[in-house]
């Protein structure tokens, strides 16, 4: 069935014959290329040449088909037939003409029914000659081109020219519009002549009151014609077309029991069969007749002249576009002729007959125009950019009418439009380029035009609706940007993927994402170069949402790849960096876009939540130095269990696990200045402060286990008094811990036989924390040469203390080798040397046990020390020895516990043993410095002096700090001061104490009638 606006195309004679080659045509026409013919090959009109044509399809019918039976010959034939009988004059005057070949062809020869003839330079515009036509109004008010020559200079052998073959050029209008129709000169002359015969016939009658087929049915028999087989072929035409405007596609729906329907689709269907005697007296042609017109007479507008036949849709519609597809220059059917204002003034006078209006009009030259347009491979922009013109009429129209036959049929045509327009703009970045950009503006604008009209004022729904709360252009144009950049988009992905696999056996090849990054850039350029400047005529954002567009199409695919990165790559890396890149990129043209709108972009922005890259490497940085520094925490836990602290592990005597935990510092900053990233700087104090607390956890683990100071402290016995004259008892109050070293820490137990906390192992700890101090100045300094060396490093990061500096583990050194020399110290003071200092110094007689036996025992482990601490720490571990050893003297005279007493005389064997021990120290000027040894005995010799003074004196002394102590509540008993351990001359409880140890009568009164101290419990 033939479509209502498909057309037929021969390949002799095209309308594009010669005009397009395959070399020339562009790619979106030659997709549409097919081998249909625009006109039948029954047109008896010859070409000079055959020329090879390409040809393009038209578009399918938006109004619904016809029946099959009517060829596009057969709709040409009849369109010109009502053309040239709409076109007859007022007066019924015939229609010939005889064309003046031997004068200049100024006017036409008119012959009127008596064959008069007149000549006349005012003829009707049918018989005006080409000559007079003026410039075009109708072209310049649609924005067409006018061609260089006219119709009259057309070239030789025109289709549609004398029957001889031989072409002749048009003198007149009607001879052009033959011409333009491909209607040869038989059929034209036959047309006339019936015609003409009709108006003898009917002088004075309307051919608005005649149906057409029937009257020329009538005014011919086989015999007018050259054959039998042209003959059936009219007769058939006529009566398909009687079929399609009376029963198939009449004006008025007809009722299924019309007797007259009835009758004459049983004459039609056996005239079909076998053609009936034609002929204006022929019985079968009454009975025709008959039916015919009791069909065509019906009318729902009460005109009782009027003949329906050719004006029920579509077939009305059909026909007239034939009539403006004859507008079309045979030799340029990308051009209308130059007498289109003629032509179309003469075409409007079929209105009558079709039934149609301007505004049907208007509809229809707009498809003829769009139509045109495509089925000429889309090159003629003015073409497009003529229906788009049109269509300005066609929306006023629709505004000013609600008639529902024609809101269908502009509903149809639009839809069609829209259609066409659409598949190409939902992906305009495969329909347009630099070649064919300038079509863009007006496929556009005919699609925006065509939804507005359908949404506005064809839609049911929009009415019911405030219209404010719909941009139906702003919103179509929103439309395509986001489908066509997506398709884009995902092309690009496909793209970028083949480029992955081509060079995936090439050094370093990129990502697919990095890859798509970077096309994804190009496309948002191309984007605002070409195609944003067009559609920014309908959308004032159409940059920004294209921008917002690809952004989130990347986004989508940006936040897949990061969920599913398990550690910092460089492939994940280099993504990340393309992406955070394309991102400036795309905001900075989105920004640029929307400066001068109301929210300065700012709802552009809102739409393209940030990809976060930068935030996503750092996190991803953070949790690469989170597994670095987990994993050493690990080997710090366990290689510090299986230390043994060995002083023969190297010739400078500090722990191998120190090394160690050393290189693996060294390699974790390699490679996290080789992480492929722009923010060393930034993140390098999340990884030194990282180290760092690692380092102190190490020396944490390094001096735990062994104790303090207070650990190796004795507790002080309870006071008692003295007897005088006997050998000294003490007796407790109560049962007391004895003054020897508390229990060990279960931390101190050994492994493999080797005593963790001795003496060597020990100082093996202090080395190995010394060396950790002294090495991070040297990786600090290291630190500063690699940020110097980094890409991104500025100026200000070299200077930030807190991008190299550690902290924590200095400070943690220089406490822990303080903690362990004391714990050291008082260890071999209070422990190690318990044996010959609380079991053996003054124990009975002072003069037989003096301090020879300790110095030699401090001696050995001095030279322990010597031989085994760096030098820098030395002095360090040997001061605290010598404070621990005056402490333990001091503890001996004051809490020396039952075995020792003292008197007077005793004082100068005390003082000349003190001054012993701190020989030992000084070493002739060999070991510590004597401001050193002063330092530290200072307490010692304030103390030593209470040993010589007498007891009267000292219990006057002591009463007189007790009662300055206490106050006037000490006058009726002084109270007992209590043991603090820090021992002063002037100190209450220091007194008391070398009265409890003074071996005499005086200080054993005082005491039992003060405190009521027993002997013994």
């Amino acid at each position: 069935m033939a479509s209502l606006f498909s057309r037929d195309r021969t390949l002799g004679h095209s309308r594009r014959d010669s005009h397009f080659s395959t070399a020339t045509m562009p790619s979106s026409a030659a997709a549409n290329n097919n081998n249909s013919s625009r006109f039948s090959s029954s047109t008896t009109a010859t070409a000079t040449t055959t020329t090879t044509t390409v040809s393009f399809s038209s578009l399918p019918s938006p109004l619904g088909d016809l029946t099959s039976t009517l060829s596009s010959t057969d709709l040409r034939e009849t369109a010109y037939e009502i053309f040239v009988a709409a076109c007859r004059t007022s007066t019924g005057k015939p229609l010939t003409y005889i064309p003046s070949s031997h004068t200049s062809p100024t006017a036409a020869s008119i012959t009127n029914g008596n064959g008069i003839t007149n000549h006349s330079n005012s003829l009707p515009s049918f018989q005006r000659s080409l000559t007079s036509t003026a410039a075009s109004k109708m072209k310049k008010a649609l924005g067409l081109r006018s061609s260089s020559t006219s119709g009259l200079k057309k070239g030789e052998g025109s289709p549609g020219s004398g029957s001889g073959g031989k072409g002749k050029k048009p003198v007149t209008i009607g001879e052009l519009m033959r011409d333009q129709m491909r209607v040869s000169d038989s059929v034209d002359t036959r047309t006339r002549r019936a015609l003409l015969r009709v108006a003898a016939g009917q002088v004075g009658r309307r051919i608005e009151s005649m149906v057409l087929p029937l009257e020329l049915l009538q005014q011919f028999k086989s015999s007018d014609f050259t054959d039998q087989e042209e003959y059936d072929a009219w007769q058939k035409r006529n009566l398909r077309l009687l079929e399609a405007g009376l029963l198939l596609h009449p004006r008025m729906p007809l009722d299924k029991s019309n007797t007259a329907a009835q009758r004459l689709r049983q004459i039609i269907q056996e005239a079909l069969d076998r053609p009936i005697e034609t002929g204006r007296n022929n019985e079968s042609m009454q009975v025709l007749r008959s039916a015919v017109m009791t069909l065509a007479g019906r009318s729902s507008d009460g005109l009782l002249d009027s003949c329906h036949w050719a004006d029920g849709f579509p077939l009305n519609l059909r026909l007239y576009e034939v009539l403006l597809e004859a507008c079309f220059d045979i030799n340029d059917e990308t051009s209308i002729i130059e007498e289109i204002d003629e032509a179309m003034e003469l075409i409007k006078k079929t209105w009558g007959i079709l039934g149609l209006n301007q505004m049907l009009h208007n509809v229809c030259f707009t498809w003829v125009l769009f139509n045109q347009f495509v089925a000429t491979g889309q090159v003629a922009n003015d073409l497009l950019y003529a229906a788009d013109n049109q269509l300005a009429e066609v929306a006023k129209d629709a505004k000013m009418t609600k008639d529902p036959s024609y809101a269908k049929i502009l509903s149809s045509t639009l839809t069609a439009i829209l259609g066409w327009a659409e598949k190409r703009l939902l992906a305009y970045h495969d329909t347009f380029d630099s070649s064919n950009i300038d079509s863009m503006q007006n496929i556009v604008s005919l699609g925006v035009s065509s939804a507005k009209i359908l949404v506005e004022d064809i839609s049911n729904e929009y009415r019911r609706r405030r219209k404010n709360e719909v941009d139906v252009v702003q919103s179509r144009i929103d439309t395509y940007i986001r489908s066509s950049l997506r398709t884009a988009f995902a092309q690009r992905m496909e793209k970028a993927d083949s480029s992955r696999r081509a060079s995936r056996n090439q050094p370093n090849p990129l990502p697919v994402l990095a890859i798509l990054a970077k096309d994804v850039g190009e496309l948002a350029t191309n984007e605002e170069e070409v195609f944003s400047p067009i559609l920014k005529r309908w959308h004032p954002f159409a940059a920004g949402v294209a921008i917002a567009t690809l952004h989130a199409c990347y986004g989508n695919e940006l936040k897949q790849f990061i969920s599913g990165i398990t550690e910092l790559t460089p492939d994940a890396v280099q993504v990340l960096r393309a992406a955070d890149k394309l991102e400036k990129d795309l905001v900075q043209i989105a920004v640029e876009d929307s400066v001068n709108s109301d929210d300065g972009g700012k709802a552009i922005i809102r739409e393209m939540p940030p990809y976060e890259a930068e935030g996503v490497i750092a996190n991803m940085v953070k949790d690469w130095i989170k597994t670095r520094i987990d994993r050493l925490k690990e080997w710090v836990n366990r290689n510090l269990q299986q230390e043994d602290w060995n002083p023969r592990a190297n010739q400078e005597g500090y722990a191998p696990s120190v090394v160690e935990v050393l290189r693996i510092i060294d390699e974790t900053l390699d490679a996290f200045f080789q992480l492929p990233i722009l923010m060393h700087p930034v993140l390098l104090p999340d990884l030194v402060i990282g180290l760092d607390r690692c380092l102190k956890y190490y020396v944490t683990k390094a001096k735990s286990g062994f104790g303090s100071r207070k650990t190796y402290l004795p507790t002080m016995p309870a006071l008692t008094r003295c007897t005088a004259g006997t050998k000294f008892q003490v007796v407790f109050k109560k049962k007391e811990k004895p003054m020897t070293s508390q229990k060990r820490n279960p931390q101190t137990a050994t492994k493999n036989g080797n005593d963790l906390s001795g003496l060597p192992q020990l100082c093996v700890r202090i080395n190995t924390l010394h060396r950790l101090g002294t090495e991070l100045e040297i990786v600090e300094k290291r630190i500063i040469s690699l940020l110097r060396n980094c890409e991104s490093a500025q100026v200000e990061d070299l200077s930030n203390g807190l991008a190299k500096k550690f902290e924590l583990t200095p400070a943690a050194c220089v406490e822990g080798i303080q903690q362990i020399c004391e714990a050291v110290a008082y260890k071999i003071v209070f422990r190690d040397l318990g044996h010959v200092l609380w079991d053996g110094l003054y124990v009975g007689e002072p003069s037989s046990s003096r301090i020879e036996p300790v110095l030699q025992a401090l001696e050995q482990n001095l030279t322990i020390i010597a031989d085994t601490v760096h030098e820098r720490v030395r002095t360090q571990i040997i001061a605290d020895i010598m404070r621990a050893s005056f402490d333990g003297f001091l503890l001996v005279l004051l809490a020396g516990g039952p075995t020792r007493a003292f008197s007077r005389q005793d004082s100068q064997i005390i003082e000349d043993d003190f001054k012993s021990l701190k020989d030992l120290f000084w070493a002739n000027g060999d070991g510590l410095p004597t401001d050193v040894v002063d330092k530290f005995s200072t307490t010692v010799r304030d103390v030593l002096p209470l040993f010589r003074t007498e007891t009267e004196s000292l219990i006057e002394r002591f009463r007189r700090l007790t009662l300055e102590t206490y106050g006037s509540s000490a006058k009726s008993r002084l109270p007992l001061p209590p043991t603090s351990g820090q021992w002063n001359p002037t100190e209450p409880n220091t007194l008391l104490r070398v009265l409890c140890y003074r071996n005499d009568e005086a200080a054993t009164n005082f005491l039992r009638k003060t405190y009521n101290l027993p002997k013994k419990l």
